[in-house]
């Protein structure tokens, strides 16, 4: 029997409403996954410092490659507004003109990152064989960073597109890339850190070029690259939109940065390995609730878009109940995993495994409540309003957790770290559920 093909102008009830999102859960799932296996493979086969120097500098690297999530986001919500309206032509010059854009931006900001790799590593109190580590990692690392911000991008657009399935096919090619060449180079080969950043480097590029060559043919998706005019005004919008995404990436990232230098200070280089594991898992829980809220964005976009306020209403509720029944299984797994998922990578050292394990039971209540802001924040940039999602995004990844982390370690030390993320995430929550209730009238949902 033939599968009925899910369009963004169909009624979604829970079935197809999973359904379309799933490809994009999968999709950062499966990103997120083979990203901890540089992690897995340094730790285990590199050594301990190696591994906190892929760590320590890797939020550096990352706020170079969010501009992706910025032109997904922002830009994948103008054009699905636009088609919306049944705009088609406008439509693709808008995405062709995004893609165009931010390969010419990921170019600039692998010149800069390479200007900048050392002072930041050392600012940030990388010395020794720490900063070198941190280095020769980040130089091989940016000379992918055009091809990471595509491939960020297109995992935003493929749902746009109406091919999240395909942009699944992409992101798993590109992590069993990164998967095989991590175990060829790394514990085959033995180059350490330089074959672990060349794995990822590589993986990165065919994440970035396969769209770019998909989307400049002809295709069956909703979009194609075509020739476009320089357009400042839908510029502005998709920055202004996407602002949120871009700065959530950057703010947990410089967040990461903070909480690496108060880890430097209240355990060493053990808390800085200790903090890389939660990072890594945390990215794969919450993959789960980013993936549907960018699935799940175009549909809302849409559906706003054409004054559907009827659906756009149902859409909100299911995915609340959804975001909670995943919350709730987040925290479970975060706590019976726990100790199996820290031994993967700390269990050949007894005092680093037992920081680890202590952090993640504590950290892993925050699971229970950062989907909410996370959709949140997803929900009001598919409205158009990059403000408020801004706002939120903000609060929650950088002004919360910046208050957290500089003053519970004054009172709890070491445990007022771990701590300080599901207070942030609270928080962050409490302001989410205020701005729904608050915007409810205007938007119509």
């Amino acid at each position: 029997m033939k599968k009925t093909i899910i369009q963004l102008s169909d009624h979604f009830n829970y079935k197809r409403l999973l359904r379309f999102t799933f490809p994009s859960i999968i999709m950062l799932v499966f990103t997120s996954i083979y990203g901890v296996v540089d992690g897995f493979f340094v730790s285990n086969f590199v050594g301990k410092t190696p591994f906190a120097a892929v760590n320590f500098i890797m939020p550096f690297l990352m706020i170079l490659g969010c501009a992706g999530f910025m032109f997904g986001t922002g830009g994948g919500a103008l054009i699905a507004i636009t088609m919306g309206t049944g705009n088609r032509k406008k439509a693709n010059e808008l995405f062709s003109f995004i893609v165009y854009i931010s390969a010419v931006c990921g170019v600039v900001l692998a010149l800069l990152g390479f200007l900048f790799l050392r002072p930041a590593a050392s600012l940030m109190g990388a010395d020794g064989r720490l900063l070198d580590g941190c280095v020769t990692y980040g130089r091989i690392i940016l000379l992918a960073i055009p091809f990471y911000i595509l491939q960020y991008e297109f995992q935003c657009l493929f749902s746009t597109a109406g091919k999240p399935s395909l942009g699944l096919g992409v992101t798993i090619a590109a992590g069993l890339t990164n998967i095989i060449l991590d175990a060829l180079f790394v514990a085959v080969f033995r180059w350490g850190l330089e074959g672990a950043a060349a794995a990822t480097a590589l993986s990165q590029f065919i994440g970035g070029f396969v769209p770019l060559c998909y989307f400049g043919r002809k295709n069956t998706s909703l979009l194609r690259l075509v020739k476009c005019r320089f357009d400042g005004r839908a510029l502005l919008k998709v920055c202004t939109n996407g602002s949120s995404e871009l700065m959530s990436n950057i703010s947990m990232s410089v967040v990461s940065m903070l909480y690496n230098i108060q880890l430097m200070k209240y355990a060493g280089e053990d808390g800085v390995a200790a903090y890389g594991v939660l990072m890594y898992v945390s990215l794969v829980f919450q993959a789960v609730f980013l993936g549907y809220s960018v699935g799940a964005a175009p549909i809302i976009s849409y559906h706003y878009g054409s004054g559907n306020h009827g659906e756009l209403k149902g859409l909100l509720r299911k995915s609340l109940t959804l975001i909670g029944i995943f919350s709730i299984l987040m925290l479970t797994s975060g706590q019976t995993l726990s100790r199996p998922l820290s031994f993967l990578f700390a269990g050949y050292d007894e005092g680093l495994l037992a920081i680890t394990v202590r952090a993640f039971a504590i950290f892993s209540f925050s699971f229970l409540f950062s989907g909410t802001a996370i959709f949140g924040s997803s929900f009001f940039t598919a409205l158009g309003n990059g403000l408020i999602s801004a706002l939120i995004s903000f609060l929650r990844t950088f002004v919360f957790q910046c208050a957290a982390v500089l003053t519970f370690p004054i009172f709890w030390g070491l445990d007022g770290i771990w701590f300080s993320t599901v207070v942030a995430e609270i928080l962050a929550a409490v302001v989410t559920i205020l701005f729904l209730l608050g915007k409810r009238k205007q938007y119509h949902y």
